[in-house]
């Protein structure tokens, strides 16, 4: 399993986003998927579950903002990041396939990329 983010970069503030993960070698039918962020000096956090039961959740600092979406056929997916704040400014992770019996505990994980808003 390989998963590459892409689309992270630097935006001013009430701007947009378009992030992308490509997942190889994951299987769309049967794993979780989630997007993650770590701010800066803080602990990685939950912005988004994508899940096989199709319920799909939202950190609440995010909800209104951001929509993940997933493309099975080309493996990929996508967080769509509008009216973007300062307070976004993070590394934002790809997670695939949840442990059994954890909330946000993932088996699989990108390397990250970072997204920048700035004033």
């Amino acid at each position: 399993v390989q998963l590459v983010e892409s689309g992270g970069g630097s935006v001013q503030a009430g701007g947009s986003l378009q992030l992308s993960c490509a997942a190889e070698g994951v299987n769309f039918r049967i794993c979780d998927m989630a997007w993650f962020r770590q701010l800066p000096g803080k602990e990685r956090e939950l912005v988004s579950a994508f899940s096989r039961d199709s319920i799909i959740r939202y950190s609440d600092s995010v909800k209104g903002r951001f929509t993940i979406s997933e493309d099975d056929g080309a493996r990929t997916l996508y967080l769509a990041m509008n009216s973007l704040q300062i307070e976004d400014t993070a590394v934002y992770y790809c997670a695939a396939c949840r442990k059994y019996g954890e909330m946000d505990g993932f088996d699989y994980w990108g390397q990250g990329t970072q997204v920048t808003v700035f004033s």
